[in-house]
Parts: structure tokens; C-alpha cells; sequence
């Protein structure tokens, strides 16, 4: 891929049967989040992983979120000077749900200032468990992104067994060539 990509997973960091480590399998180039508080987030520590991957990227990347990754998008952006080229966010929760997890309440405090200027793609499902009224992707519209609805698929995650979600790579591949990235 001429892209440069950083996957900014959820909770657990998207384990093997997730989209997310089938893609990097695909593209060995691409480059992970690596926070030391995988299954208890500690928000600080989050933010702090994405900085030093954004930080190491060699030209501005386009994250690749999911879930938690998503929130901590948002956290991330308002607190950072780094340069991205694009954001796709895939099944935004909902940190006033009743699936969001306690321990990642940090995350749910949520900027308004925006997105900013860089392109910015939200991907959902209109089943998730993690955004049950369609909340969260009403959120991000509001922080500017173009929002993708692409009907009853649950979480977008390992769960639903998408392999290497050959839907979600062309959504990808149309968002960056849309964008000329």
C-alpha cells in the first residue's frame, strides 16, 4: 500500500480474527497503537501510544479505528499538534450505552471542538450493542465526519466474523481515493 496506516484498536486490541490484525496481516507495513493498558484503558496512557505512533509514521498517516480506538481519536485530536492524513472510524460507541465498559468512562468525556480539517469517515451498523440508538455516529457527524451506515452487522468486530472484511477495504480504498490520499 502507498498509504501510511496506524490501527488504533479497542479494547483487548482487536484480537486475531478482528478486521483490524487481518488487515495488518495483509499490510505488514502498517503500524499498531501499543498502550500498556490494553483491557483496563487508562486514557492517559492511550493518548500517549497514539502520539508515538503518529509520531514515528513517516509522513502523516490515515488512522484505521475501531471502537474505544475511535473515542480515543477524538481525545487524541483535541490534544495534539501531530498532522493526520484521514480518520476512518469504524463502529463509534456510545459512552452513555448501556454495553459501554466502566473502566473506559475517561474516554466518554468527549471534546466538541470538531475533528478538524483532515477527512473523516465513520463506518456503522445499525445493530451495534455499542451504539444502540445511533447515538455515537450522530456524535461524530457533529464532529464533521461523513457518516457510513451500512445496516444490521453488530459490532464490526472479530464477533462478526468479517475475515478480512473485504467491504470495509473497498469503503477504505473509495474514502482514500475520494480524498486523494
Amino acid at each position: 500500500m502507498k498509504q501510511c496506516f496506524v490501527m488504533v484498536p479497542g479494547i483487548g486490541n482487536s484480537g486475531p480474527d478482528h478486521w483490524q490484525s487481518q488487515w495488518q496481516r495483509l499490510w505488514p507495513s502498517v503500524c499498531r497503537t501499543a498502550p500498556d493498558s490494553w483491557d483496563r484503558p487508562d486514557l492517559g496512557d492511550w493518548i500517549a501510544a497514539l502520539e508515538r505512533a503518529v509520531a514515528a509514521a513517516p509522513r502523516p498517516p490515515v488512522l484505521l479505528c475501531h471502537s474505544l480506538g475511535c473515542l480515543l481519536f477524538a481525545q487524541w485530536r483535541a490534544a495534539s499538534a501531530l498532522p493526520v492524513a484521514a480518520a476512518f472510524l469504524v463502529a463509534v460507541p456510545d459512552p452513555e450505552g448501556p454495553a459501554f465498559p466502566a473502566a473506559a468512562r475517561a474516554f466518554g468525556l468527549l471534546p466538541g471542538a470538531g475533528f478538524g480539517a483532515q477527512p473523516v469517515l465513520a463506518v456503522a451498523s445499525d445493530d451495534d450493542p455499542y451504539d444502540p440508538g445511533g447515538k455515537a455516529i450522530g456524535w461524530a457527524e457533529a464532529q464533521g465526519a461523513r457518516a457510513l451506515r451500512l445496516g444490521a452487522r453488530g459490532h464490526l468486530n472479530g464477533a462478526a466474523k468479517l475475515g478480512e472484511w473485504p467491504e470495509g477495504q473497498a469503503i477504505l480504498a473509495a474514502f482514500l481515493q475520494e480524498i486523494g490520499a
